[in-house]
Order: C-alpha cells, then sequence, then structure tokens
C-alpha cells in the first residue's frame, strides 16, 4: 500500500512538472510538445486509483461520519464492516468488468491514436489493478475490523 502512496504522489509530482514545463515552454515562445497534454491526461486516472486503496489503508479515505456519532461503538464497528462488505463487492464487480475490458480491448487491436500511439488496452490497466487493490483493503476490513483506528495504516 505503501508503493500505491508512492506512485500516487510521484504521478502528481510528474504531472505537476509537465505542465509548468509546458507553460513555462509556451511563455517563451517555444513550439509546444502537444504530448504533453495526452500524458497528463493518461496519468490523473493512474494517480487516482493508486491513491483510493493507500489512503483506505491509512484510514484517510472520504468517510461519512454523520450515522457514526449516532451510533454505539459497536453499532459503528458493524457499519464499518458492512460499509467494507459493500466496498469488497462493487470493487470486485469492477475489477472483473475492467479485466473484461483490457481483454477485449487488447482482442481487437484497438489503438489511441493521437500525438502518442499506442494500444488501447494500455490506458485500461490501471483500472482492474487499482481496484483489486481496493478490494484487498476492503477485504481486511471486513476481516479484521478491530484494527481500523484512525492510525492502523499509518504504523504498518
Amino acid at each position: 500500500m505503501r508503493a500505491c502512496g508512492a506512485l500516487s504522489g510521484a504521478t502528481v509530482g510528474l504531472i505537476t512538472l509537465l505542465v509548468c514545463f509546458d507553460v513555462i515552454g509556451r511563455n517563451l515562445g517555444l513550439r509546444p510538445l502537444v504530448w504533453i497534454n495526452e500524458v497528463t491526461e493518461y496519468a490523473l486516472p493512474v494517480a487516482t486509483l493508486a491513491a483510493a486503496p493507500w489512503l483506505m489503508w491509512r484510514n484517510q479515505h472520504v468517510r461519512l461520519d454523520l450515522l457514526g456519532v449516532l451510533l454505539s461503538p459497536e453499532g459503528q464497528k458493524r457499519l464499518d464492516r458492512a460499509s467494507a462488505l459493500l466496498g469488497l463487492v462493487v470493487s470486485g464487480v469492477l475489477v472483473w468488468y475492467g479485466v473484461l475490458t483490457v481483454l477485449d480491448s487488447r482482442a481487437a487491436g484497438s489503438l489511441v491514436l493521437k500525438a502518442l500511439v499506442f494500444p488501447e488496452w494500455w490506458l485500461y490497466v490501471p483500472f482492474p489493478i487499482g481496484f483489486a487493490l481496493l478490494a484487498l483493503e476492503c477485504g481486511r476490513r471486513v476481516l479484521h475490523p478491530e484494527g481500523l483506528s484512525s492510525e492502523s495504516g499509518s504504523a504498518a
């Protein structure tokens, strides 16, 4: 999970550098590098899909606490476990369809034909990987709900 956080941070850093380089280059009258927009466009989902399981592992994901303050500690644990189970199921379904999309695109031989040319399925690969990691974290939360304090991921 730490590698997911590092990948997400590095990807956002790369996006930032590329955009700054592009803006500075344009202001200096240099010829724009058309591939920069594409790379940043493709990098945003990678950063998001890498960050999601890492943030959940660190217990820093988006969470609706309104119900939590109304429930007893035991009720909160049950709600957390049910939420994790729902997340596991939804993530599993998204992994399944993500893999099918990758395989379909690969079998079709589709290409991305912009400034960069490459097989289309490469764009889809991060999707099932990211949701598989999210499913693993949800599964961990279903099986071990007691280890979900606000410091659970940062101490591991």
